[in-house]
Parts: structure tokens; C-alpha cells; sequence
């Protein structure tokens, strides 16, 4: 590891994963405010305020907007890497997060929800891009992937970790402050904005797609602090030389395309189950979930909080082991303890009655899920995409992986408020059917790919 490639990891994660992890989670603590804001006015429009089942629904587009706004963006980026680069795409994205601060800021001074509303959509079309941007391969080798790869999810944790500290009653959590709460991004995505034209361009971008070999290796020196890389270059020359009779694949030919069909079948359900696992209905809903375990409304922030700080050690744990232990081991055992965890929610949410310590284990089993989460299920899906294909077949994997991750996003932000009042503690059996299952998968299916280049992976598969 070198500074440089340390540094620009940091910087894009920081831009990025950190600000799509932030707007998870930033809308928990504020929910009753922008609720109460909601009803207000709509109360001055109309002459008279919201039922409550109107008022979930609204609050519940707010919240699921985001993964709207993050199908869009994925689908986009594609051609704003192809045009601009890497970075250029990065930089030009940071601009509309400054566009999404101003509406969500002056929302409350204007009487607008939409606004809110709006600037959530931007956000999600920056997450959509960066995320996908994110977890292109990095310049380096082949035994650095794994670490590099999982960067940008200690970032998600810790973008959450942030929103839950500064939504404290202490800090940004009074009534008041809900706008400057949710108009916080503008802070990273600036400092991306200024600081990432310091960084060359991807040197696998620049070779590959610009045939740019002077540059990729100026790059390559930059990011490995060596005089000799030829070795990378070489690997990447030998891509090249593959996809020089190759045309890049469309989304419909992938899935057409008989030879890659396990492959992209293992994106879609990792990336389906990511989403599927009840994750998002955690990060969006920790404090909804909480009262209803019977946590005292005083002690709920502080929970939240400690939930977040051990997510971003469990972010660590797997980022520092997936070189030691492999992709699998850390997302089978994600997958499974989020699981268990689920069905644990449900078992104590039943006797709490009975027995009221049980309040405290659904408190255990809400920071297991995360835990599992952020030790695999965040990060190795969008890894693995990369590693599955080879560069032509990978943007439409890209595409079909990050779609179907928006969706199912989308999905559970919109209806788990619904799933809740309806289906009360069985609602999280589903999300634990979800997680064995797909673990199951990977244990039968998906291979490891830890050390192995595009094209052994491709092998292994064929």
C-alpha cells in the first residue's frame, strides 16, 4: 500500500460511500419532525392535516426516493465513465449534491416538501453513480483488491455512524435544525470536488479504454510508488488484447448469453439479497424499531449511536481479514448471522411482554445484523460484480446488478412502514428467509475469487 493510493481510496469513499451510508440513515431521527412539517403544511395548503396513514405513505416516499434517484444514477454511469473518466464523472456528480443541499436546506423556509423530496432523488442519483463508480476495479494488483474493494463500505458505516451522532438531541436532532441535518452533504462532496483533480485518472481506464499506455503507466507509478510495473501493465495489456475482437456486451445479450449465466445469476442474487436482507428497513427505521422493542424514548438516540460505532469495527474486521480469510467466508458468514439475528427480532419482540429484558436482546440482535452486514454483504457484492466478468461483459453486469439493488432498496424503504403495522414481529422472518437463502447460494454456487486474475475467475465458471 502506498500513500497516493491510500489517499485517493479515502478521498472517493469519503465523496461517495460515505455520503450514500449518510442519507441511509439521516432520515431515522428527524422522521417525527419532518412529519410534523409535512403535516403543518400541509394543513396551511388545504385547511386540514394529514391521516396517518397518508403521512406514512408520504414520509415513506421521502425515504424510498433515494433508491429511485440511485436506479437513475446507475444507469447513467456508464456513460459519464466512458466520456468523462472516472474522476471526471466523480467530479461532475459532487455538483449535484450541492444542487440536492440547497433544496433540502431552504425546504423549511419555503413550505415545501417537495423540495425534500427532490433533494432526495439528487442524492440518490449521486449514490447510483458513485456507488457503481466505487467499485470499478482500483489500480492495483490482483492481492489488493479484496482490501481496497471493501474501502468504500467502512465508509458506509461510517457515513451512517455520522448521521446517527450529529441526529443526537445535543447536536443537529431539535426540530429546528432538521434542513441543516439533511443539507450536511454538501461538507464531503465539496472536499471531493476540490481535491480529486490532485489524482491521475484510473490506469486501468486510461489503458484500456483510452489505449493510453503512457499515461496508465505515469498513473500506475503514482499509485504503487515502483519503477517497475510492468507486471500490471502487462495483465492489462492481455485484457485488452481479449477485448480487442470483442464488442462490449449489451444487458440483453448478458443475460441472453448462455456461457455467463451462473455469473449473472450469483450478481443478481447477492446484489437482490443486499437489499432484501432488511438492512435498509434498519438503517431507515432504527428508532421506529427500537420503541417498538420497548427502548425508553430518552435512551433511543444513544442507542442508535452505539449501534453505528460498532458497525464501522465490524466494517474494519472484514476489510483487514477478506485477504486472509476470502470473499466467501465473509459473506456467507454476513448473511447468516443476519439471519439468525432477524429471527432473534422476532422471538424476543413476542415475549417482551412476558419477559422485559427481552427488549435488550432485540437490541443485540438489531447490532448483529449490522454487524454481519458491514463485515461482508456491504462491500463484497459490488466487489465480486467486478471480479466475475471480464471488462466487456462488466458494465451490463454493473447495470443489472446495481438495478435490481436500487429496486429491491426502493422496495423495502416504501413498504417495511406498511409490513410493520400489518404482519407486526413475523415481518422480520421474511428478511431472515432472505439471508440463509442467499447464503446457501454462495455456499453451492459462487466460487472464491480472492487472488485469482478476471480471467481465472472466468475460467473457473466456463
Amino acid at each position: 500500500l502506498t500513500f497516493p493510493l491510500v489517499s485517493v481510496t479515502l478521498l472517493v469513499s469519503f465523496g461517495s460511500s460515505m455520503l450514500y451510508g449518510y442519507n441511509l440513515a439521516v432520515v431515522n431521527s428527524p422522521a417525527e419532525h419532518i412529519k410534523a412539517f409535512y403535516n403543518a403544511t400541509w394543513s396551511q395548503r388545504f385547511g386540514h392535516g394529514l391521516g396517518p396513514a397518508p403521512l406514512t405513505l408520504l414520509y415513506a416516499l421521502t425515504v424510498s426516493i433515494f433508491a429511485l434517484g440511485g436506479l437513475g444514477g446507475s444507469l447513467l454511469v456508464g456513460v459519464l465513465v466512458e466520456r468523462y473518466g472516472r474522476n471526471g464523472a466523480l467530479s461532475r456528480s459532487a455538483l449535484l449534491v450541492l444542487l440536492a443541499g440547497g433544496f433540502m436546506g431552504f425546504s423549511r423556509e419555503l413550505g415545501s416538501p417537495e423540495m425534500v423530496i427532490i433533494g432526495r432523488s439528487i442524492t440518490g442519483i449521486h449514490s447510483g453513480g458513485c456507488s457503481l463508480g466505487c467499485a470499478q476495479p482500483l489500480p492495483h494488483g490482483s492481492n489488493l483488491r479484496g482490501f481496497l474493494g471493501l474501502m468504500p463500505s467502512i465508509f458506509i458505516c461510517l457515513g451512517v455512524f455520522s448521521a446517527q451522532v450529529l441526529g443526537l438531541p445535543e447536536l443537529l436532532g431539535k426540530d429546528r435544525f432538521w434542513p441543516l441535518f439533511l443539507s450536511v452533504v454538501v461538507v464531503p462532496a465539496s472536499l471531493q470536488l476540490l481535491l480529486l483533480h490532485c489524482f491521475p485518472e484510473s490506469p486501468r481506464y486510461l489503458l484500456i479504454e483510452r489505449n493510453d499506455v503512457c499515461g496508465a503507466t505515469k498513473a500506475l507509478h503514482r499509485f504503487l510508488g515502483s519503477p517497475d510495473v510492468q507486471d500490471v501493465i502487462e495483465e492489462m495489456k492481455e485484457e485488452q488484447r481479449s477485448l480487442s475482437s470483442m464488442e462490449m456486451v449489451s444487458v440483453w445479450q448478458l443475460l441472453r448469453e448462455r456461457s455467463v449465466r451462473w455469473q449473472t445469476l450469483s450478481v443478481a442474487v447477492l446484489n437482490a439479497g443486499m437489499q432484501l436482507s432488511g438492512i435498509d428497513a434498519i438503517w431507515f427505521y432504527t428508532n421506529t424499531i427500537f420503541e417498538n422493542a420497548g427502548i425508553p424514548v430518552s435512551q433511543i438516540p444513544y442507542t442508535t449511536m452505539g449501534t453505528g460505532a460498532i458497525e464501522v469495527v465490524a466494517g474494519l474486521i472484514g476489510c483487514f481479514t477478506i485477504e486472509r480469510v476470502g470473499r466467501r467466508p465473509l459473506i456467507i458468514t454476513g448473511f447468516c448471522a443476519m439471519g439468525v439475528c432477524s429471527a432473534g427480532i422476532t422471538i424476543s419482540l413476542l415475549l417482551q411482554a412476558a419477559l422485559p429484558w427481552m427488549r435488550y436482546v432485540s437490541v443485540v440482535c438489531v447490532v448483529g445484523i449490522i454487524a454481519g452486514f458491514c463485515m461482508g454483504p456491504a462491500g463484497v457484492p459490488f466487489l465480486m460484480t467486478a471480479e466475475l466478468f471480464m471488462q466487456s461483459h462488466r458494465p451490463a453486469a454493473y447495470i443489472v446488478g446495481g438495478s435490481l439493488n436500487w429496486l429491491c432498496n426502493f422496495t423495502i424503504g416504501l413498504i417495511f412502514p406498511f409490513l410493520q403495522m400489518s404482519a407486526g414481529a413475523f415481518c422480520y422472518l421474511v428478511f431472515c428467509g432472505v439471508c440463509l437463502l442467499v447464503a446457501l447460494y454462495v455456499y453451492l454456487v459462487i466460487p472464491e475469487t480472492k487472488n485469482k486474475s478476471f480471467m481465472e475467475i472466468s475460467h473457473i465458471f466456463a
